[in-house]
C-alpha cells in the first residue's frame, strides 16, 4: 500500500490520508463518524486487491481513498477473501494507530472493518472464520448485506 487515491484529491499518501479524515470529521465534530476499511477483488487472474478507507459523517455525507495492492494469484476464493479480510485489518490497524497518534483519545470513534462474504453463496463457509479474524484484532466486523465499504466501495475501484 504505497498510494492511495481519491477522486478529489488525487494520489495521497497514507499520511495525507489522515490529514484528510481529521479534516473531515473537525467539520462537524458533533456528528458521528464510522471509519470502514474493506477490501475487494475482481475474479480474474491475476487479482488485484483494493482497499478502501470509507469515513462516514452518519446522515450526512462521506469521504473514501482506495489503495491497490499488486497483482497476485490466488488459487481458491478462501485464500483470496483471507487475502482481503488481512489487507483490511492491515490498514484499519495502522489507521487506527496513526489517528490515536495525532489525535489521542479523540480518535476513538467506530471502526469497522467490512468484510465481502456473505450468507448467500459460496462464501458463507467463510463467515465464522474471517469474522473471528477481524473481532480478534479488534475491530466490529460487518458481512454482507451491510458490508458496503468492500461489496460497493472497494469494488467500484476493482
Amino acid at each position: 500500500m504505497s498510494h492511495f487515491y481519491s477522486q478529489s484529491k488525487g494520489i495521497l499518501t497514507l499520511d495525507e490520508v489522515i490529514t484528510e479524515v481529521i479534516e473531515f470529521v473537525k467539520a462537524e465534530p458533533g456528528k458521528w463518524y464510522h471509519i470502514i476499511i474493506g477490501s475487494d477483488s475482481a475474479s480474474s487472474s491475476p487479482v488485484e486487491l483494493v482497499t478502501a478507507v470509507t469515513v462516514w459523517r452518519v446522515g450526512n455525507g462521506a469521504i473514501h481513498f482506495w489503495t491497490k495492492a499488486e497483482p497476485k494469484v490466488f488459487l481458491t476464493l478462501r485464500d483470496r477473501i483471507y487475502a482481503e479480510t488481512m489487507n483490511s485489518i492491515t490498514l484499519a490497524q495502522e489507521v487506527r494507530s496513526r489517528l490515536r497518534d495525532r489525535l489521542g483519545d479523540e480518535a476513538f470513534w467506530d471502526n469497522q472493518v467490512h468484510i465481502d462474504v456473505g450468507e448467500n453463496g459460496p462464501t458463507r463457509e467463510l463467515i465464522d472464520t474471517v469474522v473471528g479474524m477481524v473481532k480478534g484484532y479488534g475491530f466490529e466486523a460487518v458481512i454482507k448485506p451491510n458490508s458496503f465499504g468492500a461489496s460497493t466501495v472497494a469494488d467500484k475501484h476493482t
